[in-house]
């Protein structure tokens, strides 16, 4: 073990010139491929789509099997507003929808959509060019990066037009285009820069406009110097040169984690649980910009990407600009990988990467890296593990400023309360800690557990939370069903009681007018033969009167 120690301290010192604390120096980056130009990869015979490629919420196959689909037309649908859609890599016919490994070091399969292309390359042109970004309202330019499909390509994969907002209340004052490329062994975002210099500084120019910031900062490490050059060069022949400099900055890593950057190019740290636009500061990729400028200035949504192929297994490493959806396999037998036996394919850097235990995985929009390695060594965290010595060697090289082996035992031991006490979701899983380690922990694998379970625990309170107010909810729609039922109720039987008090009432007046007209015909029987006498009086009167006469 401790020779393994000694070996690594041969390879490696702790960072002690950044503007950032922690992190290491490596002597070997092993950038075989730097330099190399990038070339196309060939097309394969199956393109596989997972619709979940970037961080938010899966998207919706649209397509359904047997349909013709042209290069860059939506197959998947964005659901939700942490989402964009996912675009077809060529013409082809859908062949199948369905579950498929996906690049995890789990081995768990997503739902995917299987496109088999029919050599035509035909292209979808619903996207047209906007070249004169400037005169373009900037809701709409946002539109146009939602709709092209970008998430992050240096390997956060956040959906970019997200970012891409002027707000009022935390302005951005400086956008900082990370060409720092810090991973051993990778070099896509190197050779980008190398001959891509003009799109990349054009798409720049798209993102200060869109959140009108004043200052554009391309920040290069100082083991880039070809980059450096062309980038310089590029900024003046542009006349850019008055608001968009680059920032070089010494060879550390992880010097590519967005607040490790900030804080080197601006002296600004990023407080924890903020984000950097609080303290007026955006940060991306090049390769991110340069698709920012496919998008707007071309129409193409993102269908393909630069992967570095490399590691001490490939016979021929290289920089290959590569169709999403192409498998690890048909990518690694492109540069001479014949046998995967007793090989480990990382996906992704070294540091960062992950173990693929599926080589038919597809490459996704993550994929800025495989390497398909034969030394165990250069993957340190994946030694059997050993028990920790306390040499406190994890806590000087963290990035975050964290106490890495405590953090790791309280998420090796379910205490995740106290792991989040410990500031968990300030580490950016960049490995150091597990690179250094002389007791080979896996300590970022028990941060990325922790932060999963904590997740999850999230999850399961918020829908305990959200199923509590359901029901809360229906009960109280229910009582209010009851109320205005018993209400219903009450009215019909007050109106039926004054209908019956009314009728009553009614029936009551009737019965005394009856009893009027009775008592009147009685009263009418009594005067008439009063009356009838009197007749005869009269008339007794008048015949006596007569007999006088």
């Amino acid at each position: 073990m401790f020779d393994i120690w000694h070996k690594i301290q041969q390879t490696l010192h702790i960072n002690t010139t950044s503007g950032f604390t922690g992190g290491l120096v490596h002597n070997n980056q092993y950038k075989l491929t730097g330099g190399y130009p990038i070339v196309a990869c060939p097309m394969p015979e199956l393109l596989m789509h997972p619709i979940k490629q970037h961080i938010g919420d899966p998207c919706e196959p649209i397509v359904v099997v047997g349909e013709r689909v042209l290069k860059g037309q939506v197959i998947a649908k964005a659901q939700g507003y942490l989402s964009v859609p996912i675009h077809a890599s060529t013409s082809g016919t859908v062949e199948k929808i369905g579950e498929h490994a996906i690049p995890h070091p789990s081995g768990l399969g997503m739902t995917s959509i299987f496109i088999k292309p029919d050599g035509l390359d035909e292209v979808d042109e619903s996207l047209h060019p906007l070249p004169n970004y400037r005169s373009v309202d900037v809701v709409e330019l946002r539109e146009r990066i939602r709709h092209a499909g970008l998430a992050g390509l240096g390997g956060a994969v956040f959906p970019t037009f997200i970012k891409l907002v002027h707000d009022q209340k935390h302005p951005i004052e400086t956008v900082v285009l990370n060409g720092i490329e810090c991973e051993p062994w990778l070099t896509c975002d190197h050779q980008l820069m190398l001959e891509k210099a003009h799109e990349i500084i054009s798409g720049l120019d798209i993102i200060m406009h869109l959140v009108e910031a004043n200052e554009g900062i391309i920040a290069i490490e100082d083991n880039k110097p070809d980059a450096i050059v062309v980038v310089r060069k590029t900024l003046v022949d542009m006349g850019f040169g008055e608001h968009i400099r680059v920032k070089v900055l010494p060879t550390i890593y992880p010097q590519g984690g967005e607040k490790q950057l900030i804080q080197s190019v601006t002296g600004k740290e990023v407080p924890a649980g903020s984000l950097p636009l609080h303290i007026g500061v955006l940060s991306t990729n090049v390769g991110t910009s340069k698709a920012i400028y496919d998008a707007v200035c071309l129409g193409e949504p993102l269908t393909e990407r630069v992967v570095t192929v490399s590691g001490d297994a490939v016979s021929n490493p290289t920089n290959m600009l590569v169709r999403l959806g192409t498998s690890v396999q048909f990518l690694l037998k492109q540069v001479g990988v014949e046998s995967f036996e007793d090989l480990k394919i990382i996906h992704g850097g070294p540091m960062m990467g992950e173990l693929l235990t599926d080589v038919g995985v597809p490459v996704v929009k993550a994929s800025n890296g495989i390497l398909a390695m034969h030394r165990p060594t250069i993957m340190r965290a994946h030694h059997d593990e050993e028990p920790c010595i306390r040499c406190g060697d994890c806590g000087e090289v963290c990035p975050a400023g964290l106490m890495p082996n405590l953090l790791a035992q309280h998420c090796k031991e379910d205490q995740f309360e106290r792991a989040q006490d410990y500031n968990l979701f300030d580490c950016i899983e960049c490995g150091a800690c597990s690179y250094v380690c002389p007791s080979h922990i896996p300590l970022v694998h028990y941060f990325r557990y922790g932060k999963g379970q904590v997740s999850q625990i999230q999850r399961e309170k918020t829908f305990a939370e959200e199923s509590r107010q359901r029901s809360e909810k229906r009960d109280a729609r229910l009582a209010q069903e009851l109320a205005e039922k018993e209400e219903k109720r009450r009215v019909a039987k007050e109106k039926k009681e004054a209908r019956a008090k009314a009728l009553a009432e009614k029936e009551a007046a009737s019965q005394a007018a009856e009893v009027a007209v009775d008592d009147a015909t009685q009263d009418v029987s009594v005067a008439k033969p009063s009356l009838d006498n009197k007749a005869d009086v009269n008339q007794q009167d008048d015949k006596k009167a007569e007999d006088k006469a």
